[in-house]
């Protein structure tokens, strides 16, 4: 089950949108009805978060939990996406697109983190890869 909040204000998030590129991702990497959250926060929050789990006191734009674990219940539990639309929007400004791009774009390289790719070791390529086919880029 994908479980999509949104406890900011100040930017519209078409949570639909985001669900289906969800769904989209699970489908495309074979996942069994993974639990997973999408998270859509204000500055405060997500600069807290990064402060508290990476040791970085600064806003960011994404942020990956990954559990990757199945529960007694047998459920799998992949992980929680923490996006911060504020800044997803000054970085869509930088790029030239749109806030649901950007956002979409974070959605991949969150989703992607919680599968174990990391920096360094694929992340780019196959996000790049990901965009191009799911965005239609």
């Amino acid at each position: 089950m994908v479980e999509i909040l949104n406890t900011q204000t100040k930017h519209r998030v078409n949570k639909r949108s985001m669900s289906g590129l969800l769904d989209r991702l699970i489908r495309h990497y074979r996942l069994k009805d993974p639990e997973l959250s999408l998270a859509f926060v204000g500055e405060q929050a997500i600069r807290r978060l990064n402060r508290e789990f990476l040791k970085e006191d600064k806003v960011t734009d994404v942020l990956s939990f990954p559990i990757a674990k199945r529960a007694a219940d047998g459920r799998y539990y992949l992980g929680d996406i923490i996006i911060a639309p504020a800044q997803a929007r000054r970085q869509a400004r930088q790029e030239g697109h749109g806030l649901e791009r950007e956002l979409g774009v974070l959605v991949i390289h969150g989703f992607l983190h919680l599968l174990d790719y990391d920096h360094g070791r694929g992340i780019e390529e196959e996000e790049a890869r990901m965009q191009k086919r799911l965005l239609k880029i």
